[in-house]
């Protein structure tokens, strides 16, 4: 009985097997659908913005780069002048820069603010002056007890006119990396979060640059100038100063007189007038009892000297 049972279930069994393939052979049975994989979209490529020549400003790079939270580098200054470049700005030889100034705590915290920055940037021809600082860190603990572990760095960037002080374009980053060793770590970190905030800050501040520049000579347009006079020996002359600069409401406003010392008085203002012209008038015009000789002129700054009149 057992043997008639086993010899039917072996039937059933082929009976049922033979069907299957059958249906396969003839196409009953559909095979497995083959996922295809899905087409990407072609990634456009970065179209830059088209400036002429002449509009673009040169530029200035004083960024304060620090691997390891401690190791001056030069990784981010390196991008962002391939970067201008790329785009046809003209960059101040960082080189030059560097020969002429100590780049260290004391100059960094002397640009700190807009003016020192402007001041600086105007020594060495700069239209605008790109500063900020960019640091980067390794994490505490590496992963799993190995030599891998996570690379942090941030950036903190600004431009900044030089003949006004006028900040046109600001942008802060971070990224981070891993890495098996500190240097390549720092390294790939800095480049990250340093390109993501160039590529947010340069086409601002070209823009920025550009439109600020359009409007430059318009009636209510202003500049920012530092007026320094020599040979404000006594207290009258620093007074008659101050009070001429206060009556040309038409073209000066906002005037301050910063500081006076060892016969120099220096004076802040926004001036509706081109440099060269304010300058002139000053001189063509000077208060009751003084003469002033033009010394220097410059974009955002007037250099004069005060001699009493015959």
């Amino acid at each position: 009985m057992l043997s008639k049972k086993f010899v039917l279930g072996s039937s059933v069994a082929s009976i049922v097997a033979w069907i299957l393939i059958i249906m396969l052979v003839t196409g009953c049975a559909s095979p497995p659908q083959v996922s295809r994989p899905v087409s990407q979209a072609p990634v456009p490529e970065k179209k830059l913005e088209q400036i002429p020549s002449h509009q673009l400003p040169r530029v200035m790079l004083l960024i304060d780069e620090k691997s390891m939270g401690t190791i001056p580098t030069a990784e981010v200054e390196a991008l962002a002048i391939a970067l201008l470049l790329e785009r046809g700005v003209r960059v101040v030889d960082q080189d030059m820069v560097r020969s002429n100034i100590a780049k260290g705590q004391q100059m960094l915290k002397a640009v700190g603010d807009n003016y020192g920055a402007a001041a600086l940037g105007l020594q060495f021809g700069a239209d605008v002056i790109i500063m900020g600082e960019v640091v980067a860190k390794p994490s505490a603990r590496r992963i799993a007890e190995s030599n891998l572990r996570t690379y942090q760095a941030v950036a903190t960037l600004r431009a900044v006119r030089t003949d006004n002080s006028s900040t046109i374009a600001s942008t802060s980053a971070e990224d981070s990396v891993f890495a098996l060793d500190d240097v390549s770590g720092s390294s790939k970190a800095l480049k990250a979060a340093g390109e993501k905030a160039l590529d947010t800050l340069i086409p601002t501040m070209l823009k920025g640059w550009v439109r600020s520049s359009a409007t430059a000579g318009t009636p209510n347009a202003s500049n920012h100038i530092v007026l320094t006079i020599g040979g404000m020996d006594q207290a009258w002359k620093v007074q008659k100063i101050r009070q001429t600069l206060r009556s040309m409401a038409d073209k000066v406003q906002n005037v301050n007189q910063r500081s006076y010392t060892t016969g120099i008085a220096v004076f802040e203002f926004d001036s509706l007038i081109p440099v060269e012209e304010l300058s002139e008038t000053l001189v063509l015009n000077p208060p009751e009892g003084l003469r002033l000789q033009i010394l220097e002129v410059v974009p955002g700054k007037i250099d004069l000297k005060a001699v009493a009149s015959q």
